[in-house]
């Protein structure tokens, strides 16, 4: 057998990072969303301060994990927009791209933060 370039052998193990990190992520983003629901549980108010803290620690080290974990894949998904640099030129991916980021931004961010705020400047009524 021929022995692997020192490309092929780099290649290769972020080939199984990669793959041992498609494995982690679903368990750590089913773990967030568990999280995400345990204070609405009927005992958390019951919960004493060191174990709500606790729980906070627990929740944002697997927010940051999440974060953490989906970087590499978002990463890769913006620089090179496959199936748009694959049919396109390079510019028109980047368009494209710039384009969906701006949807995402847009949707996900800009209207909720826009409904905040014009919440906030609404005077409350009183009851």
């Amino acid at each position: 057998m021929a022995e692997e370039s020192k490309e092929d052998r780099h290649n290769r193990e972020l080939i199984e990072l990669l793959n041992e990190l498609r494995v982690a992520l679903p368990g750590v983003q089913v773990l967030f969303a568990f999280l995400l629901a345990v204070p609405f549980a009927n005992g958390f108010p019951k919960l004493g301060k060191l174990d709500r803290d606790i729980f906070f620690v627990a929740f944002i080290a697997t927010a940051l994990s999440t974060v953490l974990l989906i970087a590499p894949s978002s990463y890769h998904r913006l620089r090179w927009f496959v199936i748009t640099d694959f049919l396109f030129h390079r510019a028109w991916a980047a368009t494209f791209t710039a384009f969906i980021a701006a949807c995402f931004l847009l949707l996900w961010y800009g209207l909720p933060l826009a409904g905040a705020i014009q919440d906030r400047r609404k005077p409350r009524r009183s009851r």
